[in-house]
């Protein structure tokens, strides 16, 4: 594989699968959030101020039967032109066929086209090699830079490459900082590494705990998901949220931290509720010993300061998951007190990199994001890495 930043792209049309798999207002269909848009734009000013040309290719949300307007791409290109400082976008109304063959072909140096929903094809999801054969010949050089759905085994993701030589593929920049930043805090980790893991269930991070207690030193768990690690130690939770059965499994958790020497950290109190809504009665309890239809939805002042010393004294930090049901204002303030601790250890010195929907959403909604060493785009992505999946995404260009 080819270094994306020493390629020149001078009269190469270079194919990009990027992620614009954007939110879009049901009503309107406009961007609500342009995260993902906005981190391809290095790469592909790169390549037009090479001298190439652009061919952009993306999924949209979900589509089932084929074409559907809600989920088409075109929805994407007067904003793109914004992005782009105010460039024409061509768009191709398919991804394949003569449509897209000619666009691309006509493509003159700084010039972009944009091409249909990949999903508008099962194919796409489904690896097919004659569909990502059809694909590679709209362009010379293959960019894969969605990391995103690098864990997918799809046809534009991980099957195309191999029809481009290894000097002709290679990851755009938001790949090659996903995977750098990814592989030093789990590889290269200064220590103390400190991993905070949130989120509502055990069963959705059991990998990532297990991959976890080879390489940090303090785990600190959060979320729903600390409630099924109290009742399997005998604790009282009331209503709160719990996997009955996994609570062997976060016994076992325990145990094999305990034989290797990592610290797991619960939260000892709870901000608790007698429903789950904003204008709930509110309390706060010890987390083991929550009274019966009361249910923890963030964690306490007691936790808030315990976890912030253990943060403060990291070297390196990864942080996957909320503390609590941050979306509502009453229960936001864990969340909140643990994104100020990351900031400021990473102020101090600390690598930090937040990953995963709601904590990525939260970094952003608190203001932060810009002051956290890295935040990812992937979230599936990321958390199979951490699990210690080979991403086929990844594979495909380094093979």
């Amino acid at each position: 594989m080819s270094k994306f930043s020493d390629y020149n792209f001078a009269d190469q049309r270079a194919l990009i699968r990027v992620d614009f798999n954007v939110p879009l207002d049901k009503q309107t269909l406009e961007i609500k959030d342009d995260t993902r848009m906005r981190a391809a734009i290095p790469t592909i000013k790169k390549i037009l101020n090479d001298g190439g040309s652009v061919i952009l290719m993306s999924h949209l949300g979900r589509p089932k039967e084929g074409p559907e307007d809600k989920f088409s791409l075109k929805h994407l290109v007067s904003h793109l032109s914004e992005l782009l400082d105010g460039k024409q976008i061509q768009f191709a109304d398919d991804c394949i066929g003569e449509d897209a063959q000619q666009k691309a072909a006509a493509l003159k140096p700084g010039d972009v086209l944009l091409l249909e929903n990949l999903r508008f094809y099962k194919q796409e999801e489904k690896g097919d090699e004659a569909f990502a054969e059809k694909l590679s010949k709209l362009g010379d050089v293959y960019v894969n830079d969605a990391f995103g759905t690098a864990h997918r085994a799809h046809a534009s993701t991980a099957v195309i490459a191999k029809f481009f030589p290894k000097e002709r593929r290679m990851f755009g920049l938001l790949m090659e900082s996903e995977v750098a930043s990814a592989e030093k805090v789990l590889h290269s980790s200064e220590k103390p590494f400190v991993a905070i893991i949130g989120g509502a269930k055990v069963s959705d991070k059991i990998l990532i705990l297990e991959n976890l207690l080879e390489k940090a030193n303090d785990i600190i768990i959060g979320g729903g998901m600390a409630y099924t690690f109290f009742k399997a130690e005998g604790g009282k939770i009331g209503a709160s949220l719990c996997e009955e059965d996994r609570l062997g499994t976060a016994k076992e958790i325990m145990a094999k931290a305990a034989e290797k020497n990592v610290c797991i950290h619960l939260p000892s109190d709870s901000i608790i509720a007698d429903k789950f809504a904003n204008d709930a009665d509110i309390s706060s309890s010890v987390s083991t010993d929550i009274p019966d239809g009361w249910m923890g939805l963030d964690i306490g002042s007691m936790a808030c300061d315990m976890f912030t010393k253990v943060i403060l004294n990291a070297k390196t930090i990864l942080w996957n998951g909320p503390m609590g049901v941050f979306e509502m204002e009453c229960f936001q303030h864990g969340t909140k007190t643990i994104a100020e601790a990351v900031v400021k250890a990473t102020e101090n010195g600390a690598f930090s990199l937040v990953g995963g929907g709601d904590s990525v959403a939260a970094v952003n909604q608190f203001g932060f994001a810009d002051k956290v060493s890295y935040v990812s785009t992937g979230g599936g992505a990321m958390l199979e890495f951490f699990e210690g999946k080979t991403l086929p995404g990844i594979a495909a260009i380094n093979e």
